[in-house]
């Protein structure tokens, strides 16, 4: 999920963060079952009005799926020379559709919450000796770092572009690196200040 949770009042952001999971998944598994274009468009339809009905505009959600607009790119034409435009469609449309409505649950869900549902989720991991918290806590982490080193790149991206050095690797690699690792040392930080170090 690309999203960072928005305070807001709207009927998606009062419904139970279950019931938005629950829903995630029967609407991305209905567009893997019904696999057609005109199912992709009355996929988009769906997380267009999901969207208005969380007070969002589709910049919001653009903003869900743009980072993954070279996936879109390479794959669309690669899916339509192999298989066709119908193919293509629903490929790419899947794909995007599902971190679009994912992006959506994320954006009107706090992150407690989520760890809430996971960790309801996998009690029965108990039995076999794996520590739900743990694998709880390590599933948001991985969902919420995902916007900050998209938001990290784009930073280091628009500083580059500044300073006139667009087509220099060195100037864009060296800095998301250094700028990752120091958030990965202060996450760690974090975590063993909250008593998870082993």
């Amino acid at each position: 999920m690309i999203g960072v949770y928005r305070a807001g009042n709207s009927l998606l952001h009062r419904t139970p963060a279950g019931v938005k999971l629950l829903a995630l998944l029967v609407f991305t598994t209905l567009l893997l079952i019904f696999r057609a274009p005109v199912t992709m468009g009355v996929g988009l339809i769906v997380v267009v009005l999901a969207y208005a009905l969380a007070a969002y505009t589709p910049v919001v959600m653009l903003q869900q799926v743009w980072p993954m607009k070279w996936i879109v790119i390479l794959l669309f034409p690669f899916q339509w020379w192999i298989a066709g435009w119908e193919a293509a469609v629903v490929v790419v449309g899947t794909l995007v559709l599902a971190v679009a409505a994912a992006g959506l649950v994320s954006l009107t869900t706090r992150t407690t919450d989520l760890l809430a549902v996971i960790e309801w989720t996998i009690q029965p991991l108990r039995y076999v000796r794996v520590d739900p918290e743990r694998v709880a806590l390590l599933l948001t982490l991985t969902i919420r770092v995902v916007p900050v080193i998209n938001n990290l790149v784009h930073d280091v991206r628009d500083a580059r572009r500044a300073r006139g050095m667009e087509r220099s690797v060195r100037a864009y690699v060296t800095p998301v690196v250094i700028r990752t690792v120091g958030y990965a040392e202060r996450l760690g930080d974090a975590l063993v200040a909250r008593g998870v170090d082993d």
